[in-house]
């Protein structure tokens, strides 16, 4: 495993309880940082942030609420200190449906939990970040956001929309030594596919050329390192991890 310094730094990671979002936070609180974990699912944060031990606390928040998610940086900066990485992991798959059959508040469900969650998170995180003249974020996307999933419209569109956003925030705090990327994971087996009919699980693995799943260590060593100062030129950047699936 490579050794970064992110000795003193904060770091906040949203869906951190578990899956991804947990392998980053482990990844981070080994380089040093104290890390905050932000979940739907206040208990389990708090018992993940037990397990990294001292330098980690557990949050319960609703990405989809935009004042709780305001309020809970505010309290973390004034905790803290300072804020000075970001990793919104927090999203979920929905049900699997064609477009026209697609339950109209289901849709609404994921593009709020998926996109706007994104846009809270980022909105109230990144004026700490501005404030001290630094900052690191990545955003969770999907290769689904590049190729878009068939039976899977909501996800597809969602995480497209993160790639976007990704781009404007990028331009827009590039002048402030702040770096804002994303990347693209294939399918982990984490208790994303909790969500998902077997059938669909099937597509997605057929089309990765590696024939196997991604695993969640292999997603946080490459976040880990967009998290570091060393990341100090690119931003608004899309980086793949679909196991050779993706071609752009």
């Amino acid at each position: 495993m490579n050794a970064y310094d992110l000795t003193g730094q904060v770091a906040v990671v949203t869906g951190g309880a578990q899956g991804i979002g947990l392998a980053v936070a482990r990844r981070l609180h080994a380089s040093g940082a104290t890390v905050l974990l932000w979940d739907m699912d206040a208990e389990l944060a708090r018992a993940s942030a037990a397990g990294l031990g001292g330098r980690a606390e557990g949050h319960g928040v609703d990405v989809t609420d935009a004042g709780a998610v305001q309020a809970l940086a505010d309290a973390c900066a004034a905790a803290h200190g300072r804020l000075d990485v970001l990793v919104a992991s927090a999203g979920i798959a929905g049900m699997n449906a064609k477009v026209v059959d697609y339950p109209v508040d289901e849709w609404h469900r994921i593009i709020d939990v998926n996109l706007n969650g994104m846009f809270h998170t980022c909105r109230a995180v990144l004026p700490h970040m501005a404030a001290r003249g630094y900052g690191r974020a990545v955003l969770i996307a999907s290769v689904a956001g590049k190729e878009g999933n068939p039976n899977a419209a909501a996800y597809s569109a969602s995480k497209a929309g993160v790639m976007a956003l990704t781009k404007s925030l990028g331009k827009e705090h590039a002048g402030q030594d702040i770096a804002v990327n994303c990347v693209t994971p294939a399918a982990a087996r984490t208790r994303i596919f909790d969500q998902m009919a077997q059938s669909h699980i099937d597509f997605m693995l057929s089309k990765i050329p590696r024939g196997r799943f991604l695993e969640v260590d292999e997603a946080a060593a490459m976040i880990a390192w967009l998290c570091t100062a060393e990341n100090s030129f690119t931003t608004g950047g899309v980086f793949d991890l679909s196991g050779g699936r993706a071609t752009y």
